[in-house]
């Protein structure tokens, strides 16, 4: 997609600027969060077989749970385990066109997973034992691996803490 440039860029630039100093507090006066976390992300997949075997025997991710879905008979509703009392899940909707996936206003642009700088080497190995393609390392960014998994959503593996970008804590612990 095109990227802004000149006066275009500088005023983007400038409204970034104005928003991260109107509404960016200091970590010492930023009020706590109203919930505790992420329970699960809800996405959609286009087959449950393939996206379990992308997740569980590719990525590592074990599947815990798999029902129908209580909003609509005969879809199914199933959660990966993601680490740190966090999970995935998705949905299929069965005799439903969907389109495929498209970076859009709305769209899930990728999941930002942790990994510890071991999990990321055997990551790595894996996706290219498998002949999948990824984009990361090879830009200059040393510290993030991005693929797509078969339903078109971007996963990014990032080796860093959670809670902290490149190198910058965001959270207190």
């Amino acid at each position: 997609m095109p990227q802004p440039q000149g006066p275009e860029l500088e005023a983007v630039r400038a409204r970034r600027a104005e928003l991260k100093q109107r509404y960016l507090a200091e970590a010492t006066a930023r009020p706590g969060s109203t919930v505790r976390g992420v329970h699960h992300l809800a996405l959609i997949c286009r087959d449950v077989e393939e996206t379990i075997r992308f997740y569980q025997e590719l990525l590592g991710f074990p599947l815990v749970e798999l029902v129908e879905n209580r909003d609509y008979a005969g879809s199914s509703h199933f959660f990966f385990d993601i680490g740190n009392r966090n999970l995935l899940g998705f949905f299929d909707f069965p005799g439903h066109e969907h389109p495929d996936f498209s970076e859009t206003i709305g769209a899930v642009q990728h999941l930002a997973l942790s990994t510890s700088p071991e999990e990321f080497a055997a990551a790595r190995k894996r996706l290219d034992g498998a002949g999948i393609s990824y984009l990361g390392p090879d830009r200059g960014i040393e510290n993030s691996l991005y693929i797509r998994d078969p339903n078109g959503v971007g996963i990014e593996f990032y080796c860093e803490e959670l809670g902290v970008f490149e190198g910058e804590p965001l959270l207190s612990s």
